[in-house]
């Protein structure tokens, strides 16, 4: 992996503390009964669940099994998942650090599991690619969601770029809505997202409910920090954009997302310039 500012392992002679051990085929045999533990009973749940929120039962569920997964590994994370909501299961991955990451452990543990990305029409060239990286290296198939008009016809309507004066509309129209369309029938899925990402983030459960979307919504690496993800990423030799190494450390579409300078948060190259700073699927309004 080539040195360079966003490389959290750069200049490192030897691995950080809080790195993970390196994920396996097997499942440690502290977890093989995890499934034993989730006593809805145990969770302490609140009186009712959130607004728009799941039945009182699975809403006691989701939050004992996010108590006993909260230090669980993230693949054991995924395994519970896919376990328990079988063919209701999908991901939506941007193909970022992360979401290699849960693509790498899914191919391992879980290769059934539909993948998704939202195809917008602005992605990076390099973003694109790696549909076949991850096929070539997992044998696995990325279905890509798109919005129902192609960017020309859509910027035609608009008379020219939405996301120039109005880019939380074009997020609404170029994945908030195919988002939708896609997840009808799936009725858990999971993000890619860190709690040390920005302050939306920062509260998020392993194992929650989407009031948004109205489904399950499980987190794996939420307790995860930058350094673990790359220190696993050279470990495993996941493959990754490799936008990482020219100064993206988040990557969006194109037209809303430019290279992150030294000392900045990780998040600041995306809509920058402007109060935005989530694209909807993971903010918590």
């Amino acid at each position: 992996m080539p040195v360079n500012a966003l490389n959290p392992l750069a200049n490192s002679a030897s691995p950080a503390a809080d790195s993970p051990a390196a994920p396996n085929n097997a499942v440690p045999a502290a977890h093989v009964s995890l499934s034993a533990k989730l006593d809805p009973a145990a969770a302490e749940p609140k009186a009712t669940p959130p607004a728009a929120g799941p039945d009182p039962e699975l809403w006691a569920e989701l939050q004992a099994a996010s108590a006993a997964l909260e230090s669980a590994a993230p693949w054991e994370i995924l395994t519970w998942t896919a376990q328990r909501f079988g063919a209701g299961f999908a991901v939506a991955t941007a193909f970022g650090a992360e979401g290699m990451l849960i693509i790498h452990w899914l191919a391992k543990h879980a290769p059934q599991t539909p993948i998704f990305n939202l195809e917008t029409g602005y992605q990076f060239p390099e973003t694109l690619a790696m549909v076949d990286r991850v096929r070539q290296r997992y044998g696995i198939e990325i279905e890509l969601v798109r919005p129902e008009l192609p960017v020309p016809l859509y910027e035609q309507l608009h008379g020219g770029p939405v996301y120039s004066h109005s880019p939380d509309q074009c997020c609404r129209d170029r994945k908030l809505v195919p988002l939708r369309r896609r997840l009808e029938g799936v009725t858990a899925w999971a993000s890619a997202i860190r709690r040390d990402q920005s302050p939306d983030r920062s509260v998020v459960p392993i194992v929650g409910w989407d009031r948004k979307f109205g489904l399950v919504k499980v987190s794996p690496l939420a307790n995860w920090t930058k350094r673990q993800v790359w220190q696993t990423i050279v470990a495993e030799n996941v493959p990754y954009n490799p936008l990482h190494d020219q100064g993206y450390p988040s990557i969006g579409c194109q037209p809303c997302t430019r290279c992150v300078l030294a000392g900045e948060d990780e998040r600041s190259g995306r809509w920058a310039g402007s109060k935005k700073t989530e694209c909807g699927l993971h903010s918590q309004d």
